[in-house]
């Protein structure tokens, strides 16, 4: 017997087909696991939405970060249309008059997924935000270039810090930027109202994935995903001093480049998890303007960077939730006005 779904068929894919395509886009990475997209279904096109009723108005207030997730949703959607033979046609920011629209997709044809692809998809599932210690396991060159041609591959550039007077003037920035931020009520009541929630929640971070809490002598986990509730790290367990840090740049500014750079992050994300390796985000050294402004000078040249990750080899990570499909796809999409189409 068929399993019943409520989503139509697109692109010339079955339904149940076209749930798993919409299924798999929605295990993209997001800002406190918002999952801030949403899936208009026709039987010749796909949108992908941003769904302003997620938006994080404190910590991304432009929400730059709301459309890197879009575009980290978009890459994953076009794996898996191109793991069933579409080869997706992608329209990007493609009608102003509609804000909360990301992109169109329609089918351009057939094609057959290549090796790379079909590793990447394969990733999907085991990708997860990593929030607790690493090992001293450097990551090797081979792996390196790995990061940085996936970065490449989609537009994007991939600086990885290493001179010792970078990473160190980087640390700093980190601490400060946290700081900043941990000093605002406001972003403490968000941060709160995402973070440390209950596991039975198809969003959010429940504090089993929050990793253990920091303490004062953790040079680069600074923020605490538990709201306070996890336990101090076990014996042992000590942040690596030393971790890979990477800052992903884009090489133009605005919405449309958010984005490709979302895009480029979750190919560089998915490289990471099928070479065996963990990442997490140093987010604040992007949120906080003077911390993002010093880091685009310290990298170097006048790209914008978009995220800053923290790369190393890490004991698997606990999956967190995910909103079902049913959840996602919607006939009417809200635009920032509240006007419905």
């Amino acid at each position: 017997m068929t399993r019943a779904t409520r989503t139509s068929a697109a692109l010339g894919l079955t339904a149940e087909q076209t749930e798993l395509v919409l299924a798999t886009a929605g295990r993209a990475p997001s800002l406190h696991n918002t999952q801030p997209w949403a899936f208009r279904v026709r039987p010749d096109l796909l949108e992908l939405h941003a769904d302003p009723q997620r938006r994080l108005p404190v910590v991304d207030p432009a929400d730059r970060e709301l459309r890197m997730a879009c575009g980290a949703a978009l890459f994953t959607l076009r794996l898996a249309l191109i793991d069933l033979g579409v080869r997706p046609l992608v329209t990007v920011l493609p009608d102003r008059r509609h804000p909360t629209l990301v992109a169109e997709i329609r089918r351009g044809g057939s094609i057959l997924p290549t090796p790379e692809q079909r590793r990447l998809l394969e990733a999907v599932p085991r990708r997860h935000t990593n929030r607790s210690p690493f090992t001293d396991i450097a990551v090797t060159p081979p792996e390196r270039h790995a990061l940085r041609r996936a970065a490449a591959d989609e537009g994007a550039w991939l600086h990885l810090v290493t001179a010792t007077d970078e990473l160190a003037t980087l640390q700093r920035l980190a601490v400060r930027a946290h700081q900043e931020q941990d000093a605002d009520p406001a972003f403490r009541a968000e941060l709160r109202r995402w973070t440390g929630t209950s596991p039975r929640r198809p969003d959010g971070v429940p504090v089993a994935a929050g990793g253990p809490r920091p303490v004062l002598h953790d040079r680069w986990v600074l923020r605490d995903f538990t709201d306070g509730t996890a336990p101090q790290r076990a014996p042992g367990r000590e942040f690596e001093s030393d971790p890979l840090i990477a800052v992903l740049t884009s090489h133009l500014t605005g919405p449309h480049a958010d984005v490709r750079a979302g895009e480029a992050l979750q190919r560089v994300l998915l490289t990471a998890t099928a070479d065996g390796l963990s990442v997490s985000f140093l987010s604040q050294l992007i949120e906080v303007d003077r911390a993002r402004d010093e880091l685009r000078r310290l990298v170097g040249g006048p790209l914008p960077p978009q995220a800053v990750l923290r790369v190393g080899r890490g004991w698997p990570a606990v999956p967190i939730p995910r909103r079902p499909v049913a959840d996602l796809v919607s006939d009417q999409v809200s635009d920032d006005d509240g006007h419905r189409r």
